[in-house]
């Protein structure tokens, strides 16, 4: 059994560890921050709500019903509830009701507000997808400055150990006094520079690390290893198959910004047609059925048939008894059960009913006005989304020109930088160049290859915008 426990947990440390080790690459961050940023949560909420709104309004087409019931005790001068007459007598009553309507003909405002509501949760569906393209293209922007900040860390560190070693060959030269101790110091103090270097590229490695580790909604505790693929070897699209012209008709029928406006817009039109039909009459049916019970409501029993004198009158002297024309009953009483009184004081009752809007304080005017003043702001706001758009585009197409520019300069410049410090070098083994001169060469190969890995970077970055604008993704 023990063997068995102590399996069981080498398993769940393995297993424990591989997870922990597992990289993330770019598909593996945006897939997490879907599944838990805030911000896609919120508007899939909304989403949520609008499938509500819809699903009510439907619901509202059919004839809605309610029933009514109630118990009391009455006393003093009232209305009997199941004979309408007025008595004194202190009793219990109770009574149900139940009740139904239906509208007939609203000039199509519910189905007209069917329709908005309907489009407005296919804007709140397109928004959310644009939230989760924004967050996407914020993920993928972090993931990039990570891989440039990992590798603006391994270029600062090759250069610290290559500073290092020529201060200790230099150490070496001082030692047997063929260099002045001047040399030396030089280094050391170059050493400590590109010792800061390496602090700061790290910093901010780790700084964008806890960025991402942000967007993702990931603790910022937790083990995080970026999966680091070769610049490159990130897949590009050609730039003459990007052209702006062609990425924006693209991104007008394609992005969900887009889709966004038209479907509002849509909504909005609907919204004002259901608002004009509130301002006409509405025809409707009802149907109510009822019944009553009274504790001192009473039903015959049974008669008998009298024909007795009624009495006696003296006429001269003389008793005569009096009869009644004809014979009469006389009944006998008792309290009348409570289902049978429901069944007795059963009633319907059925009709059509006409509400015709006449003076409400120009609340249905303002509001039918309202709604066309919305119809033009939402047209507004979309010529604007699109303007911006068109503008986004032309310029990270105008970006991606220039990246692509200064890429290929600066692989030029770190060319000679590399030329520059190898004969830097040479004449330097040979006592025919000073340590500040070398030190100069040195920072500037620094900067041409930190330059170079930026404006790779910077290209690769500008590239997957206008693919994304296009329609194509990202991809890592």
């Amino acid at each position: 059994m023990r063997r068995k426990n102590y399996l069981l947990i080498i398993l769940s440390v393995i297993a424990v560890s591989s997870h922990a080790q597992e990289k993330w690459n770019l598909k593996r961050c945006i897939d997490y921050a879907f599944a838990n940023n805030i911000s896609i949560k919120q508007t899939d909420l909304q989403a949520r709500l609008s499938k509500l709104q819809l699903y009510q309004s439907k619901q509202s087409l059919y004839p809605n019903a309610s029933f009514s019931s109630g118990a009391s005790f009455n006393s003093g001068r009232n209305q009997d509830p199941t004979s309408f007459s007025l008595i004194t007598q202190s009793y219990f009553a109770a009574n149900m009701q139940l009740q139904s309507s239906v509208e007939i003909f609203n000039w199509y405002s519910k189905r007209n507000t069917i329709a908005a509501n309907a489009l407005e949760l296919q804007a709140s569906l397109a928004n959310s997808e644009k939230i989760r393209n924004d967050i996407a293209l914020n993920v993928a922007t972090v993931y990039l400055q990570v891989l440039l900040g990992k590798e603006q860390e391994k270029i600062a560190i090759i250069q610290l150990q290559q500073t290092q070693n020529q201060l200790n060959a230099t150490r070496k030269r001082v030692s047997a006094g063929t260099l002045p101790e001047l040399n030396a110091a030089e280094l050391e103090a170059q050493v400590a520079r590109d010792s800061a270097a390496v602090i700061t590229a790290k910093g901010n490695t780790q700084q964008n690390i806890l960025s991402l580790k942000a967007l993702l909604a990931l603790d910022a505790a937790a083990a995080f290893e970026l999966e680091v693929p070769p610049v490159d070897r990130i897949p590009v699209e050609n730039i003459t198959d990007l052209q702006p012209d062609v990425v924006y008709a693209s991104a007008i029928a394609n992005l969900p910004q887009q889709r966004v406006n038209d479907f509002k817009i849509k909504a909005a039109e609907r919204n004002t047609a259901a608002a004009k039909g509130n301002m006409y009459p509405t025809f409707s049916a009802f149907g109510s059925l009822g019944s009553g019970f009274n504790s001192r409501a009473q039903e015959i029993t049974g008669s008998t048939q009298i024909n007795a004198p009624l009495g006696k009158v003296n006429v001269n002297g003389t008793d005569y008894n009096v009869f009644p024309f004809q014979p009469f009953n006389s009944f006998s009483y008792t309290k009348q059960a409570f289902f049978s009184q429901l069944n007795q004081n059963f009633r319907q009752a059925v009709g059509l009913s006409v509400s015709v809007p006449i003076f409400n304080g120009a609340n249905l005017r303002t509001a039918y006005e309202r709604s066309k003043v919305n119809i033009e702001s939402l047209q507004l706001q979309q010529q604007l989304d699109n303007q911006k758009l068109k503008q986004d585009i032309y310029t990270a197409y105008n970006s991606a020109m220039v990246a692509l520019e200064k890429y290929n300069a600066g692989k030029k410049t770190l060319e000679a930088a590399n030329k520059t410090l190898d004969f830097s070098q040479k004449r330097f083994a040979v006592g025919m160049l000073s340590v500040f001169e070398l030190i100069v060469n040195q920072n500037n190969l620094f900067s041409a290859q930190l330059n170079n890995v930026f404006n790779q970077y910077d290209y690769v970055f500008k590239m997957k915008v206008l693919e994304f604008y296009k329609g194509k993704g990202l991809k890592l």
